[in-house]
């Protein structure tokens, strides 16, 4: 094993309200947010942040 066979690559673009994920092997996901709503492409779930520190997420 190399000294580097445990480092993988990860890139983040935003372009506004989307965002674009990427890995070694190209895109892995996208994700849209909106105020405090947001949607994820790869686990198809959506979000609404709430005040202080607190979340919802869908199940």
């Amino acid at each position: 094993m190399g000294l580097l066979s445990g480092i993988k690559f990860r890139k983040r673009m935003s372009f506004g309200p989307v965002k674009f994920n990427f890995t070694q092997r190209g895109l892995s996901s996208w994700s849209l947010k909106v105020g405090p709503w947001s949607w994820n492409s790869r686990t198809k779930k959506h979000s609404v942040d709430l005040p202080g520190a607190f979340s919802w997420q869908q199940k």
